[in-house]
């Protein structure tokens, strides 16, 4: 068994270095037939071989090109022999080379798999501090944006003015009333106020009864604070101009920033026709809940934005830089370029929301239904047209503002530990250089725009507060004036 196994190995051997000499042979065999070309159109690739000068020699004297055929190889392994003095490539030895040159092709199989499989986990890599990095951007959320406008050193300080807007809301509410007729009142609304139809309409009533020429802005408060700015110009004017009277400005939650934005930036155009502005629950610094929203690079910041360009473009028929200009990096943005002017006298209020149980039962009132007329006849006896009751009523619309509010707050309460009105924290609704006003009655976002269901007698309501806001901002003016 073993002498055969020994005869087949050599058996092999020998056909393998017969395979070899085979390739050796047909390779010197076109080089000898192709040797006459290459010479005569390269000779300095001739030249360079120095063990065939002798070969060259005797090719270039003799003209026939036949006598190149007849060289003195009668074997295989002469063949083999003047192919290795002609060229100097040893090709035996590239053949027995050939084995290891199979083992070359598992490694580098071996090494593209290694690359591939270090590329693959790199990639993972990546991808797991990706995710890690916006899990803690989603958990960091606004923590280092809340109160930034108070942290900056090149803010003017404010000023607190609750002592005296206090007993200005106590004359209020014992009948006397101070606003004088020589302003033009503009309300300025704020985010999605159209779609509710009676946002500050308890307070312009309230004005017009006491003979005050008392205006709502028609504005888009679903745009972008740019636009309603370049907008609030134009209605500023219009009303100055068909007045002759200036214009004293209060605008809740966005519509307070859209205010100072055009003060701000159409200040040349505006000064003399603005006596003031009172910014009522105003994010002007920002508000987190914006920013939670549409901050990129955290966790499923693509799909969160989408589903609000969905509703608000889509469905609401706004624009989505609306809620974006009221995030920390569009309002840091805006106020580097655009500072308040310092000659306008400004009032900031601000309160905290109610986290409590009661607040569960608490409806605001927000619009009002009408009913279809249908005719009612009086049973017995004709029927004439008086006998034809048209009953028409109005229902209330009625929803539970304060209970959504109360959650807001307390989540920013846990999550941030910030005080706020359930949208705007009070730290970022006090504007730089303003004179801060704080009640401390607990009221929510929506309090100042929308009457209760269940009025508290004993308590002011929101047109009694913003007749006081609006007195004690013609007090700062006279006195701004008095020292210029």
């Amino acid at each position: 068994m073993f002498s055969r196994l020994l005869s087949f190995s050599n058996y092999i051997t020998r056909r393998f270095i017969f395979f070899i000499e085979d390739l050796v042979f047909r390779d010197i065999h076109r080089c000898i037939e192709n040797r006459p070309l290459i010479s005569s159109q390269q000779d300095s690739i001739s030249s360079n071989c120095n063990c065939c000068k002798t070969y060259e020699i005797h090719q270039r004297r003799d003209s026939n090109p036949k006598d190149d055929l007849q060289l003195p190889v009668n074997t295989r392994s002469q063949l083999a022999e003047s192919r290795y003095k002609c060229h100097g490539v040893p090709l035996i030895f590239q053949g027995l080379m050939l084995p290891l040159y199979g083992f070359s092709i598992p490694l580098r199989l071996a090494y593209s798999s290694c690359k591939v499989a270090f590329a693959y986990f790199r990639q993972i890599q990546i991808e797991i501090c990706s995710t890690i990095s916006r899990v803690k951007r989603t958990l960091r959320g606004s923590t280092d944006d809340i109160g930034w406008l108070q942290k900056s050193t090149d803010m003017p300080p404010v000023v607190d003015g609750t002592p005296r807007f206090l007993e200005l809301l106590q004359d209020v509410r014992n009948g006397e009333h101070k606003l004088p007729n020589s302003f033009v009142y503009l309300l300025i609304p704020g985010l999605f106020s159209n779609h509710s139809p009676l946002y500050f309409v308890s307070t312009k009533t309230f004005f017009s009864k006491m003979g005050l020429a008392c205006h709502i802005a028609k504005i888009h408060s679903e745009s972008s604070v740019e636009h309603n700015a370049w907008e609030l110009k134009q209605y500023i004017e219009e009303l100055y101009w068909g007045s002759g009277k200036r214009v004293m400005l209060l605008g809740h939650s966005k519509g307070g920033v859209d205010a100072a934005a055009a003060l701000s930036i159409y200040w040349q155009d505006l000064k003399g026709k603005v006596a003031g502005l009172a910014l009522v629950q105003s994010p002007y610094g920002g508000t987190p809940l914006a920013s939670d929203i549409l901050r990129e690079g955290q966790v499923a910041d693509i799909e969160t934005r989408r589903i609000m360009e969905l509703l608000i473009c889509k469905i609401i028929k706004g624009d989505i830089g609306a809620l974006e200009d009221l995030t920390y990096e569009k309002r840091k943005e805006f106020l580097l370029k655009h500072r308040p002017p310092n000659d306008i006298p400004l009032i900031s209020f601000h309160s905290e929301a109610s986290v409590g149980p009661g607040v569960i039962s608490t409806l605001s009132h927000i619009a009002h239904a009408e009913l279809p007329w249908f005719p009612l006849f009086k049973f017995g006896g004709e029927h004439t047209n008086s006998d034809i009751v048209q009953a028409s009523r109005r229902v209330p619309v009625v929803i539970p503002i304060s209970a959504a509010m109360a959650v807001c707050a307390l989540h920013l309460q846990l999550r941030y530990g910030a005080k706020s009105d359930g949208l705007v924290t009070c730290a970022d609704a006090e504007v730089p250089g303003s004179v801060v006003v704080k009640p401390d009655r607990k009221l929510d976002h929506a309090w100042m725009v929308y009457s209760s269901w269940k009025k508290v007698q004993s308590e002011p309501d929101a047109c009694e507060m913003c007749e006081a806001l609006l007195t004690q901002l013609v007090e700062i003016g006279k006195s701004k004036e008095g020292e210029l």
